[in-house]
């Protein structure tokens, strides 16, 4: 159940009569309930909103009395799928005692007057903020200190122990625990009531992300002259065609924005029409791949130009499901990670069929390169998905702490400020070499399509794994230096042996704390790159190598060093790059012991696919920071099993072990989803509160 509270204290517009004749506080009150709001209540002062919002059993929305707006405003803040807390930013100059704000990667980082932020002014608080339930005893803690005169970011006692101040984690990691430095007593007496509950709910550590204001109109007035001004805006703009264009991403890739958002709409709105859910539309989206693969394996010249084509529509229909959510506010936590799920399975299913289909033509290699395709597809995400996790984690620590606790203005600090000022350049040259050039989703299908489409499946394959690796170098180098600038202890900050994907084994080896996880992480995975060099140089991608066996065992062990990493501190610098390091010596040691074994390279590939689904499913789960899947345990571990593939090479029955480990996961895998989003959906939704978890969409 979610409440509103609009608070009519300290607004002088509250009371302003509007163009209905009611007055302002009164129709802003009416707006909530079309916005979607269970419960709507007008609180007179900070007392009776303290004491509404500390009997709420959901998140509450409070806003200030003198917010015009329209209602699709309103309605995109109770539903904005970013995090539980969320507020109301606009563009508009801090005045009249407006708290502004500060944001860095779609969080607010600092909050008050714009002389006291640590940094420029991005914005000013829009009088209206969405608290989620976990940081609603904060709120109930700034309205009394605001209340009883109080500094709105000091010591106020909330009920919260410090374990759970510890584990405030949103989707870029846990918040700075403890006070913010933001708002003193001056500050409080300058602002506004609804604007000192604002600054104080940031002060208090809430993590507090940004919903900016587009195309609509939202404004804060003082008087019947703002408010009629504000009223005429809001009723000469289509409200409708407003949304439909906000459903498109306002930065996208450069593919995405000049060949798919230029007409996705219409099929938005069409979908919309017809009654389709965005999940109905991901499923879509799918069959669309899945015919193109198909189409890819059958080959020939037609078939491969049909094939095109199926990709690129079924691509803008992977565009239209995010569209019509944001349309139709239709978000949801099964949609937002089946959509995660599919995107990549759908990438790999194209990789499978391309594979396929250079095999079935003659062209050598053909698997070997939709396999080599995969496993660096999967290695680069998992190293997006951590710095996301770093970068977000760094934008809310202090400024003055960098590599080595000492101030910027390195390379990294030099770097992330030219990073910065090109990504504010929205649409220079630069901007979009910048955004091509790291090679995102819409540029991998473009080039799959044209590349088949004008030549074969195996000039497809290796387009991509060139670019993939020009890529990986270009965005490993850059993210490396500034990762030393912003050095966060990013696997600190989380479980580790979940997300590196630990298993009994690794936790009951003896731990190695020097020379650290990362580097232990990386002789894993040059030890398996070695064995599978050594095998492919041996005997070749397309027969197998009896005469490695004896090396499957010492690669093992030099494996296993990896694991001693496990009981490690991964504090380091670039320790966020140990689950991607630890994803590559799985994955190269699986190829490796497939080649010797002499498995079907179509066997080898499903193994690994099988085992990119797993670990999609921890990164998704990351970013939503939900926990472990219900069976994790079961998956035996990255070493684990490694150490069956090896032990199923000693014996000679390697595609039966690759076959049979594939299998379990599979069954695994599909029983954890319907555990998870199932049969057990009341128990992920229903956390306690203060508990820090979160029902995120």
């Amino acid at each position: 159940m979610t409440l509103a509270i609009v608070l009519a204290a300290g607004s002088p517009a509250a009371s302003l009569p509007t163009g209905t004749g009611e007055a302002l506080a009164d129709r802003l009150a009416a707006q909530w309930r079309r916005a979607g709001v269970s419960e709507v209540r007008v609180a007179a002062d900070l007392d009776e909103l303290a004491e509404l919002a500390g009997r709420a059993d959901g998140p509450v929305l409070v806003s200030g009395a003198d917010l015009v707006a329209h209602t699709a405003v309103l309605r995109h803040l109770v539903t904005s799928p970013v995090g539980p807390t969320v507020a109301l930013v606009l563009t508009d100059p801090p005045a009249g005692g407006r708290t502004a704000v500060r944001e860095e990667r779609g969080q607010v980082v600092d909050a008050g007057p714009p002389e006291r932020l640590d940094g420029a002014a991005t914005g000013v608080f829009g009088g209206a903020v969405r608290v989620g339930r976990d940081d609603v005893p904060a709120l109930v803690a700034a309205a009394r200190a605001v209340a009883a005169g109080r500094p709105p970011g000091g010591a106020v006692a909330v009920d919260r122990t410090p374990a759970e101040a510890t584990d405030r984690i949103g989707p870029g990691g846990p918040a700075e625990a403890g006070p913010r430095p933001c708002a003193t007593a001056a500050d409080a007496a300058a602002g506004a009531v609804v604007d000192q509950v604002f600054a104080g709910l940031s002060a208090q550590g809430a993590l507090v992300f940004a919903h900016r204001v587009r195309l609509l109109v939202a404004h804060r007035v003082d008087d019947a002259a703002g408010l009629a001004r504000v009223e005429a805006a809001v009723a000469g703009m289509d409200e409708d065609r407003a949304e439909l264009r906000l459903s498109v991403k306002e930065k996208d890739d450069f593919f995405t924005t000049y060949f798919v958002s230029t007409w996705s709409p219409q099929v938005t709105r069409a979908t919309a029409r017809l009654g389709l859910s965005p999940t109905a539309v991901t499923m879509l989206s799918v069959v669309f791949a899945v015919a193109a693969a198909a189409l890819f394996a059958t080959g020939g010249r037609p078939a491969l130009v049909a094939g095109a084509v199926l990709l690129y529509l079924g691509f803008v229909l992977d565009c239209v499901d995010g569209q019509l959510a944001r349309y139709t506010r239709n978000f949801s936590a099964w949609g937002g990670w089946l959509d995660t799920m599919a995107d990549r399975a759908k990438e790999y299913l194209v990789y499978a069929g391309l594979g396929w289909g250079a095999t079935a033509a003659g062209l050598r290699y053909g698997w070997a390169l939709a396999i080599a395709a995969m496993t660096l597809q999967t290695v680069r995400h998992m190293t997006d998905a951590w710095y996301g996790v770093l970068h977000d984690e760094a934008a809310r620590r202090p400024k003055d702490v960098g590599a080595g606790g000492a101030a910027g203005g390195g390379i990294g600090d030099r770097l992330n400020a030219a990073s910065n000022r090109v990504q504010a350049d929205s649409g220079s040259v630069s901007y979009w070499l910048k955004r091509t050039v790291v090679f995102p989703i819409g540029e991998r299908w473009a080039l799959i399509a044209l590349a088949a489409a004008l030549f074969d499946q195996r000039i497809a394959l290796l387009a991509v794994l060139t670019w993939g690796v020009l890529a990986f170098g270009y965005t490993g180098a850059l993210r490396t230096l500034r990762a030393r600038w912003m050095w966060v202890p990013v696997l600190d900050t989380v479980d580790a042996t979940l997300h590196r994907d630990d298993g009994p084994l690794a936790v009951r080896l003896p731990v190695l704390r020097r020379p650290g996880p990362l580097v232990l992480a990386v002789v894993a995975a040059l030890g398996a790159a070695a064995l599978l060099l050594a095998a492919l140089l041996t005997g070749g991608a397309d027969g197998g190598t009896v005469g490695l066996r004896w090396a499957v065992p010492v690669a093992l062990l030099v494996l296993l060093v990896g694991a001693a990493g496990a009981g490690a501190a991964h504090n380091g610098p670039l320790d966020w790059l140990v689950p991607a390091a630890l994803r590559a010596a799985e994955y190269l040691f699986a190829i490796a012991v497939g080649v010797i074994g002499g498995a079907p390279a179509w066997l080898i590939f499903g193994y690994v696919f099988v085992l990119t689904l797993h670990h999609y499913d921890l990164v998704a789960r990351l970013e939503k920071r939900q926990p472990a899947p219900p069976l994790h345990a079961a998956t035996l571990g990255w070493e684990g099993r490694s150490a069956l593939l090896a032990l199923t090479a000693i014996a000679g029955f390697v595609s039966v072990g690759l076959a049979t480990l594939g299998i379990y996961l599979l069954v695994l895998f599909v029983a954890s989803v319907v555990l998870a989003w199932f049969v057990q959906p009341a128990r992920a939704v229903r956390v306690p509160a203060g508990t820090g978890g979160r029902a995120t969409r």
